[in-house]
């Protein structure tokens, strides 16, 4: 196939999946409205975001199976479809169970797309030009979730809520138009069994974990609501893992992590993905709940990281081209745990510009370092094992951000507790400080990264 045909493909693909990506952090700045509007508490309000994530996260194994079945053109297609289904089903929605089923629905089609994106470049990208495309694919996979509460901030001190989804409509379905139209037929390259029993059980293990995680801060640990479903999700997990080793079918090539780069890359990346989206649940809830202050201040906040983001996404690809990938992983978290230093010094009378500054630090060392750690863990496999190890890369990301989420609301709900508030910046803070203990974990581990020529 053609370089033109792949870069328009990719160019589609990434148009695309932009707005899904958008999505999973759209509603951060929208959750104190949400409260407001339906009478829930913060505990609740982040199946907003957390359901979203966790059926993407879910969505993603499949994908291995589904990439390896059915042709490119019409797996997104499909999928774009189901965003935009979901998508409408938003804008409609008049309760919030209704409103989170929306976002599932959305999040099952987004969690297609993702993979479909990253296996095309992958595998078509010409050596020594992997690092740029991955780039291009960042503008999408890292830009997005940081521009998300951006664009909402300013759309809700105008705007319904609603619009957070109607405005979404014209861009899925110019991208459905533009996949019928041109996007190439690549066929599907074998006929794999699907393991039911391997999905359905890791979506009860991570159902029942993530539930468990979310009500730390409303039930006692040694609970059902807590332990209880922490325990019954690492049952079902272990449960999983013990049936792909075995199965001669698996919805997860398990040997991908094997390979140690592979393995080193995705915890890493991991760690930083948590840390990122729940620095976009802090940031609404500090400027807004704590300062007071509107949604257009928490969109102000974010926007110039967003920005900076967007602009050095290909640059940071290309970097990964050039320079040694503990460099670039290295001097990223040391510029991350600068600004996320900052963010947990943060008190009550902070000002907002304060507040921008060490965001936009933050997302400096970010777009640094998230594209090469992709590239890294992607582009040195063998090309028959790629789609399972973007399924896997992608699966755990997801995870990461999903729980990460819920892990840092958690400390901030605990800390409040103690404190006998809800709307104490010491709570904020303790959620920043947790941010920074993942992040340092991160800079240990960086070390052992390392270039290696692809066999």
């Amino acid at each position: 196939m053609s370089d033109q045909r792949i870069r328009r493909a990719l160019i589609i693909m990434v148009f695309g999946t932009f707005f899904g990506i958008l999505c999973s952090t759209l509603m951060n700045i929208a959750l104190p409205t949400f409260m407001d509007v339906f009478h829930i508490s913060e505990a609740h309000v982040q199946w907003v975001t957390n359901g979203y994530m966790l059926v993407n996260a879910l969505m993603i194994p499949v994908s291995s199976y589904l990439i390896k079945r059915f042709s490119f053109k019409w797996l997104f297609i499909f999928f774009t479809g189901i965003f935009l289904c979901g998508t409408g089903i938003g804008g409609l929605a008049n309760s919030f169970n209704l409103l989170v089923i929306a976002r599932m629905i959305q999040a099952i089609g987004a969690g297609m797309m993702m993979p479909l994106v990253n296996v095309l470049a992958i595998r078509y990208a010409l050596p020594g030009k992997k690092g740029r495309i991955m780039g291009i694919i960042g503008l999408a996979f890292n830009c997005a979730p940081i521009l998300g509460p951006a664009v909402s901030g300013f759309m809700l001190d105008y705007l319904s809520w609603r619009y957070l989804f109607i405005l979404i409509i014209p861009f899925a379905v110019i991208t459905l138009l533009l996949s019928l139209w041109m996007l190439p037929y690549i066929p599907h390259n074998g006929f794999p069994q699907f393991n039911s029993f391997g999905f359905t059980v890791i979506t009860l293990g991570l159902w029942s974990l993530l539930m468990g995680l979310s009500n730390v801060s409303n039930y006692p640990l040694l609970s059902l609501n807590v332990g209880g479903m922490a325990i019954i999700g690492l049952v079902f997990i272990i449960i999983f893992y013990l049936n792909q080793r075995r199965s001669t079918h698996p919805l997860i090539n398990l040997s991908v992590f094997e390979h140690r780069q592979f393995f080193l890359a995705t915890v890493i990346n991991m760690l930083i993905t948590a840390t990122m989206y729940g620095n976009a649940i802090l940031i609404p809830l500090l400027v807004q709940i704590v300062l007071g202050e509107s949604t257009v201040i928490s969109a102000i906040a974010v926007l110039p990281g967003a920005i900076l983001t967007g602009l050095l996404s290909t640059t940071s690809g290309r970097f990964y081209d050039r320079y040694p990938i503990q460099w670039l992983v290295g001097a990223g978290l040391l510029i991350d745990i600068i600004g996320t230093t900052g963010q947990a010094m943060i008190g009550a009378r902070s000002s907002v510009v304060i507040i921008t500054v060490f965001q936009t630090v933050r997302q400096f060392g970010l777009v640094t370092m998230l594209i090469p750690l992709q590239t890294q863990a992607l582009s040195l496999l063998p090309n028959e094992i790629v789609p399972d190890a973007v399924a896997c890369f992608n699966t755990l990301r997801q995870i990461a951000a999903a729980f990460g989420t819920a892990l840092i609301v958690s400390v901030v709900g605990i800390v409040n507790h103690l404190v006998h508030s809800s709307t104490s910046h010491l709570g904020i803070q303790s959620g920043f400080a947790f941010c920074l203990v993942l992040l340092l974990i991160s800079l240990i581990l960086s070390r052992k990264l390392y270039h290696q020529i692809k066999s």
